[in-house]
């Protein structure tokens, strides 16, 4: 999948984003292996068992139309006192545009009062920055969490409400 290097157009401030639907599966998995080709990025079978579990996952379409092709993804699984970010996922095309604090703002949405988890890379400064900036707090480091690269994950919490 190749999105044109224009700016993005389109993406959602309060606007629902649409459900991930299995026949998108192939695209999130093409996205995948371009944004972590130094980790395992997700395979179809996760995307699968996570679309079977019912956790909440959401995309986004490039420059907002649903025939184009996906630029923007995330995902939320949850417990009923706490939820947990199992991924977002954006373009580099469209990446610094808005989209992936539109992305969160969804799965904080759909997590409602409960507090909300995730991990991140210790070098991904734009997330880290982005989730601070929603209220998140780093709560512990997990050395060597990424595969194969090794690299280390800050876990974050955003406390429950």
């Amino acid at each position: 999948m190749s999105a044109p290097a224009g700016p993005t157009t389109g993406v959602p401030g309060s606007a629902q984003l649409p459900p991930l639907r299995w026949w998108q599966i192939p695209q999130l998995v093409e996205l995948e292996r371009r944004l972590f080709p130094g980790d395992s990025p997700w395979s179809a079978e996760m995307f699968w068992s996570e679309l079977a579990a019912g956790h909440h996952y959401v995309v986004h379409h490039l420059g907002g139309d649903p025939a184009a092709p996906i630029d923007g993804y995330a995902g939320l699984a949850g417990q009923p006192d706490e939820a947990e970010v199992q991924t977002i996922g954006v373009h580099p095309d469209s990446q610094g545009r808005g989209l992936g604090r539109a992305l969160l703002a969804d799965l904080l949405r759909q997590a409602g009062d409960r507090r909300v988890l995730l991990e991140v890379r210790t070098d991904n400064e734009p997330a880290i920055r982005l989730y601070e900036s929603v209220g998140f707090v780093r709560i512990g480091l997990r050395r060597n969490y990424y595969r194969p690269s090794g690299a280390d994950a800050y876990t974050m919490h955003r406390p429950a409400r």
